[in-house]
C-alpha cells in the first residue's frame, strides 16, 4: 500500500476515496477515527489518508485525484443569455445543461 495524499478531513476523504474506487483503484482510508486525539496528538498526525492498495495502480491513482482537485473552469452563455463560470455544467437561472 502506498500513501496517495492526506485530506482535510473525512468528508474529503471519504469523497476522494469513493470516486477513485468507481475509476477501479482500491483504496483505503487511514486515520478515520483519529480525529479525537487532536490536542494530545499533533493535529497533523491526526487528518485522514487515502492510501492505494495495488502499487500498480497509484501513478493513475496520482493522476485521477489531481484532475479531482483541479476541475476544468470554463465560460459559456447559457441559451437563456446568462454568462456560466466555473467548474459548472448547467445554468444556475434555468437549469439548462453546458452545449456540448
Amino acid at each position: 500500500m502506498q500513501r496517495l495524499t492526506q485530506a482535510p478531513n473525512l468528508a474529503m476523504a471519504t469523497l476522494w476515496a469513493d470516486a477513485l474506487r468507481n475509476e477501479g483503484i482500491t483504496t483505503c482510508i487511514q486515520r478515520q477515527y483519529l480525529s479525537g486525539g487532536a490536542g494530545e496528538l499533533p493535529p497533523d498526525q491526526c487528518l485522514p489518508e487515502v492510501w492505494v492498495t495495488e502499487p500498480a495502480q497509484f501513478v493513475r491513482a496520482q493522476q485521477l485525484l489531481s484532475d479531482l482537485q483541479h476541475p476544468p473552469q470554463r465560460r459559456w452563455f447559457c441559451t437563456c443569455g446568462e454568462l456560466v463560470e466555473g467548474g459548472f455544467e448547467q445554468c444556475w437561472a434555468c437549469g439548462a445543461w453546458m452545449p456540448r
